[in-house]
């Protein structure tokens, strides 16, 4: 699946002027998450029920 490039969001933890960023894009079954810095590479891609545990999990941690 090849998505747009406004369809993907930079992490609000991220500086504003800096490429070292994690970003998501999401379809209505998967969450793709890439690195700023090589947007054509490769990403991870999880169910949004993963990718919700992943999130309460690093926000309590």
């Amino acid at each position: 699946m090849t998505l747009k490039p406004n369809e993907w969001i930079k992490s609000s933890y991220s500086a504003s002027n800096s490429n070292d960023c994690v970003e998501v894009a999401a379809t209505p079954s998967t969450i793709h998450i890439r690195d700023s810095k090589n947007p054509n590479g490769p990403h991870l891609t999880v169910t949004p029920t993963a990718w919700t545990a992943f999130v309460t999990y690093a926000s309590n941690s």
